[in-house]
Order: structure tokens, then C-alpha cells, then sequence
């Protein structure tokens, strides 16, 4: 004779539930979409800079872009994420 179903021992199983997604609410939930849109946006900024042969770099001043020789494009480590985006346009 077989146990029953529940008394095989090991891992029980039970029937699978969705979770609920975590809402994110107020001052949080808008702080975390503004990091969460400028991430994504340096993401895209580092692939474009990467289809030129550049590279997009941070520090504690702002942002620079390096070219394959590791010299800073335009001197400047101190550009913001606009500044970039205009000079990868041009």
C-alpha cells in the first residue's frame, strides 16, 4: 500500500499562489521611479557612447567621457547626463 499523497516526506507542496506586487506609495515610490528613469538613461547613454568607442564614466564630479586611448573627451569629467546626451548627438 502507497502513503498518501502528503505523507511522502521531503518538500510540501502546496498549491501555488500569485503574490501580490508591491506597491510602492508617496515620497518613496516617486524617489524610486526618478532613480529607477536617470539608471535607464545612463544605461542608454553608456550603449551609445559604446557604438562610438567612447565610454561613460562617474565620479564624485559628474560624469566623463573617455575615448579608447583613456583620455577624456573634451577634458571635462564633470558633465552631466544632458551634457553627454548633447555631446553623443553632435
Amino acid at each position: 500500500m502507497s502513503p498518501a499523497h502528503g505523507d511522502e516526506g521531503g518538500i510540501p507542496r502546496g498549491p501555488r499562489r500569485a503574490l501580490p506586487p508591491r506597491a510602492v506609495t508617496g515620497e518613496g515610490g516617486r524617489d524610486a521611479n526618478e532613480a529607477k528613469t536617470e539608471t535607464l538613461r545612463r544605461r542608454h547613454l553608456q550603449r551609445r557612447a559604446r557604438m562610438l568607442g567612447l565610454e561613460l564614466r562617474h565620479s564624485a564630479h559628474g560624469y566623463a567621457l573617455v575615448d579608447a586611448e583613456r583620455k577624456r573627451v573634451e577634458g571635462r569629467s564633470d558633465m552631466t547626463l544632458d551634457e553627454i546626451e548633447s555631446r553623443l548627438a553632435s
